[in-house]
């Protein structure tokens, strides 16, 4: 499989952006920047670095910006003005690679702010940019890689996401980032003698990993739903059309136990316990998939 994602710079600044609103096309019009959060990377690891700026943007939030991110004029406010940060935000990103999410959105906004405080620059003069919504497009084509969405997909916890906030949703990105991209370049054999080995000859795990974490993706309810029905045809159980729709607690019933044993599905659910039961119900396609597992169990309980 071609590589997803090709590494610009060993420096690495994570970024994202809060704002008043934006226009229908999703550019700035008079709109601006309020936060900007970053978190640095030196090759794959964190370095602990962050930048959060808070920003005065001479401007009232729009209402539907302010239910996402709830950071209100009051307290913007008593913030300093873009210019007054300028030099240390400058300073942070300068010849990084930036890695931003939906990158069209937050460098369009960042390039506004260069320009109307006159400096004269935008982000492509000073950084090389990479953004994780075209690698995401590439390992998940036809699928949802919405920030939240990839979190789920990639078992990353963002329990702490109540509400948007760029320094929060830059720390999320960053392991969602090296999560997406772990099964590349993440090991260096410069040399035989940097290994460690045991006994049998065979290398040492952790002359490797070290402490590195590898995450462990687990399937999606779709996917779960799919195996159901692939399971299903592969035994020659009749699938019936389903109707209506199956309640919360049916459907983590469900989950847990249907006709192909209580060990595996609870196994999942353990596994899914921090979704929640609401979210279940935005999966239209799920309800679907489990009434007609339960209505097979009833047809073939009946032959």
């Amino acid at each position: 499989m071609a590589e997803i994602y090709t590494e610009k710079n060993q420096r690495k600044v994570v970024l994202d952006t809060e704002t008043t609103g934006k226009c229908e096309d999703g550019t700035p019009g008079d709109h601006r920047i309020i936060e900007i959060g970053c978190v640095e990377m030196l090759g794959r690891k964190l370095t602990g670095r962050k930048l959060q700026l808070y920003i005065n943007p001479d401007r009232p939030v729009d209402e539907e910006a302010y239910k996402v991110h709830k950071i209100s004029d009051e307290f913007l406010a008593t913030q300093p003005r873009f210019h007054e940060v300028f030099q240390e935000f400058y300073d942070f990103i300068a010849g990084a690679e930036l890695i931003i999410h939906n990158a069209r959105f937050d460098v369009g906004f960042i390039d506004n702010e260069f320009r109307l405080n006159n400096n004269n620059i935008k982000v492509d003069n000073i950084c090389s940019v990479t953004d994780t919504l075209d690698i995401a497009r590439k390992k998940y084509p036809g699928q949802r890689i919405s920030l939240d969405a990839l979190c789920s997909k990639l078992n990353v916890d963002a329990s702490a996401r109540t509400s948007h906030g760029a320094l929060l949703d830059a720390e999320i990105l960053a392991e969602v980032f090296l999560a997406m991209t772990g099964g590349q370049g993440e090991f260096e054999f410069n040399s035989a003698s940097s290994l460690r080995t045991s006994g049998s000859g065979h290398v040492d795990r952790g002359s490797i990993l070290g402490d590195r974490k590898i995450p462990v993706i687990l399937p999606s309810v779709e996917e779960e739903g799919d195996d159901i029905i692939y399971q299903m045809k592969l035994k020659r159980i009749e699938i019936p059309t389903a109707k209506g729709k199956m309640s919360d607690a049916d459907c983590i019933i469900a989950l847990r136990s249907n006709f192909f044993g209580d060990e595996k599905y609870m196994k999942y659910q353990e596994a899914k316990e921090d979704i929640l039961i609401s979210e279940l119900d935005k999966r239209s396609s799920l309800y679907d998939v489990y009434k007609r597992v339960q209505q097979a169990k009833v047809s073939r309980s009946k032959k």
